[in-house]
């Protein structure tokens, strides 16, 4: 039973996705409950996957009795569990969120809605297990268009969001596809075990090298990777309060995943230390992104726009870690993914309450909250310590796992990088507290307002979990090193 995980865990998403539309036809209220019950579901066995992988090792699942290198190949290793895990538990937060805030925004497009969303999941999830590069693009482009509609899904300012996503993910896709005719017509295979196996007597081959910068600018699209991130801040901002926090959290991670498997499980750390300098470059464009990024974030008004450059620096963060070349480094840099999942799904969750619930929209408007919500700002004092990366959140773990990468690699731009854009997110954070305190209500001017309790129910996990993440690092880090390492690094 147990090397059939991986497929139940796409199947339940997926078949709740295919199913919902005819189910909710005439109870359209049916759709939140049976949502969230798929995804406690797919969290318990997701769970159970990732226990099975610690203790018996990677289940590989062949489609159809067709062997590898002729069949799709899906493995569920450590870093594919891990994901997982992390995947499924903010989706059902996502969704338990989604609650009191999609009804406003969807109206009677709210079955559309958690249909798409569970669409996007099994894709994500598709992603994650996936080891064939075409199955890959398949998996890439059902999360994308799914991605295109929960974001338009609201009409207004957020179609032409929307409209761009799709333009510039459409761009992303067609590059990714190229690349792969290119390593498939240079090599004869697309999946990844094999195709391992055959690089190391292709590298003088000027189409492999041109297929694997093609495949990489398409997923760095995906990612919003600077300087391709043009897509991103207006998709986030202007799509439903319901849908950001589920976009910002998981969306560009697992794209990042994709190009985290194609750089060390196709191409291994022998290959891109020595032969081709992909870390370089990687390393530098993660620097660039995290300065830009945290830069960007510092200059906007907008809550949720501020929050959306802030992820791109973060992603920053997270290719510098991997990029070091060392185990210190990269599982600095996966546990730094998951502090920053856990944190983007926590701050796009404030942004939805502060708007919902007090109308809030930008910085200067924080002041509206002041007295009235003073457990709201307490959330957003943990985030913020997480996000800033100080003690003893998880973020302050990852990325000193990271700069430790970075010094045994002696990498100083590298440790530079996270050292300043950490000084810009602190820059930004101190603006939005200013904002709180400084335009803060009298107490004649308190109003009770009452929040739902799954909004309290979602920040409270979230902020939790970016303390738990934190005090439980070292446990977590070392599963990292055991199980989510890459061959040879």
């Amino acid at each position: 039973m147990s090397h059939q995980l991986p497929a139940i865990i796409f199947l339940l998403p997926l078949f709740a996705a295919i199913s919902m539309p005819v189910v909710c036809l005439k109870n359209r209220h049916w759709s939140h409950p049976i949502s969230v019950g798929t995804l406690v579901v797919m969290v318990l066995v997701s769970i159970i996957n990732l226990y099975n992988v610690i203790h018996h090792g990677e289940i590989r699942y062949v489609f159809s009795g067709w062997s590898v290198p002729l069949g799709i190949e899906w493995v569920a290793d450590g870093l594919a569990s891990v994901i997982l895990v992390l995947l499924s538990a903010l989706a059902l937060l996502g969704v338990v969120f989604s609650r009191t805030t999609s009804p406003k925004a969807l109206g009677g497009r709210i079955v559309h809605y958690y249909t798409l969303v569970l669409l996007l999941i099994s894709a994500l999830t598709g992603i994650a297990f996936a080891r064939d590069l075409f199955n890959l693009f398949v998996f890439l482009e059902v999360a994308a268009i799914s991605s295109y509609a929960l974001i338009g899904v609201a009409g207004g300012r957020a179609l032409f969001a929307a409209f761009r996503y799709l333009v510039l993910g459409t761009l992303g896709a067609s590059l990714y596809l190229l690349g792969v005719s290119y390593l498939y017509a240079v090599s004869g295979t697309l999946n990844m075990s094999d195709l391992a196996e055959r690089l190391p007597l292709l590298l003088h081959s000027k189409a492999l090298v041109g297929g694997l910068l093609f495949m990489f600018i398409g997923l760095g699209i995906k990612m919003a990777l600077v300087p391709f991130h043009a897509w991103m801040p207006e998709a986030y901002t202007y799509a439903p309060d319901s849908v950001s926090p589920i976009l910002a959290s998981l969306v560009t991670k697992v794209a990042l995943l994709a190009w985290i498997r194609i750089m060390y499980w196709v191409l291994n750390a022998t290959i891109i230390i020595n032969e081709i300098p992909i870390l370089v470059m990687v390393a530098v464009l993660g620097a660039l992104a995290a300065v830009i990024g945290a830069t960007l974030a510092l200059a906007q008004r907008e809550i949720k726009m501020m929050f959306a450059y802030g992820g791109i620096s973060h992603i920053g963060i997270i290719l510098i870690g991997i990029s070091q070349g060392n185990q210190t480094g990269f599982a600095g840099g996966v546990f730094y993914l998951l502090n920053d999942a856990v944190m983007q799904a926590a701050l796009f969750f404030l942004a939805g309450v502060a708007y919902c619930q007090f109308g809030v929209r930008t910085v200067d408007d924080l002041g509206r909250i002041g007295k009235q919500a003073p457990w709201l700002i307490g959330f957003l004092v943990v985030v913020a310590l997480g996000m800033i990366g100080l003690p003893p959140t998880g973020g302050f773990f990852g990325k000193w796992y990271i700069i430790l990468g970075a010094l045994e690699a002696g990498n100083y731009v590298s440790v530079a990088a996270v050292v300043v854009s950490t000084l810009l997110t602190l820059a930004y954070f101190v603006r939005l507290f200013e904002a709180i305190f400084r335009r803060g209500t009298t107490p004649m001017e308190v109003q009770v307002v009452e929040i739902p309790v799954s909004s309290k129910l979602t920040l409270g996990i979230t902020s939790a979990a970016i303390i738990i993440l934190g005090l439980f690092s070292a446990p977590i880090i070392q599963l990292l090193l055991d199980q989510a390492m890459p061959p040879r690094l």
